[in-house]
């Protein structure tokens, strides 16, 4: 078994959402200045130099919380995946149907291309990953909207598993030619192999 985290809890997307707050107050204190008052526009640049500070000091603090606590495992069963909220899905080898554009929470700096051919810069809602059926499980004092999103989740009608995707992209976005991509191609080279392979 081999267990891997996120490399890097550092994001650039994180660090410029997070300057928001600074970047809508500069033009108010350039006008405020140009009206005659200058005082009233130091407080606006205090007040909006210290709501960036909170909001880059919050968003980081999450980005490191999802860091430590964000775990992808490989075993000869499957892969399974735990996150920050306690929650876990697992896909054995042999339901795995394909490596595609998985939906995730966390932020990923990667741009993929799919089968047809558009690229989109994945940001904070996709990365690449392994899609197939497998489990997904929560945890009882989980947040409401997970819960409101595994009842959302497709389930197939013969297995009763769900259709879930593990989001590898968070934990290494250049994961197919490291490690992670070792374990998939020992166990289902046949998923490099498909024509819709995200670049």
């Amino acid at each position: 078994m081999d267990e891997f985290r996120m490399k890097n809890a550092f994001s650039l997307a994180t660090v410029a959402g997070s300057l928001v707050p600074l970047v809508l107050s500069m033009p108010l204190c350039a006008i405020l200045v140009l009206v005659g008052h200058p005082h009233v526009g130091l407080i606006v640049s205090a007040l909006g130099a210290t709501a960036t500070a909170v909001v880059a000091g919050a968003r980081l603090n999450r980005r490191r919380r999802i860091a430590r606590t964000t775990t992808a495992r490989f075993s000869i069963q499957g892969v399974e995946m735990k996150d920050g909220y306690g929650g876990r899905v697992q896909l054995a080898w042999r339901h795995i149907e394909r490596i595609g554009v998985v939906e995730t929470r966390v932020p990923s700096p990667r741009t993929v291309t799919r089968g047809d051919r558009i690229s989109v810069r994945t940001g904070a809602r996709q990365c690449v990953g392994l899609v197939g059926l497998g489990y997904y499980e929560i945890p009882p004092g989980a947040p409401h909207w997970l819960w409101t999103h595994l009842t959302r989740v497709p389930v197939d009608p013969e297995t009763g598993l769900h259709e879930i995707g593990i989001p590898l992209g968070v934990v290494d976005p250049l994961w197919e030619g490291g490690p992670m991509g070792d374990w998939v191609r020992r166990h289902r080279p046949d998923l490099f192999d498909q024509a819709a392979l995200p670049h």
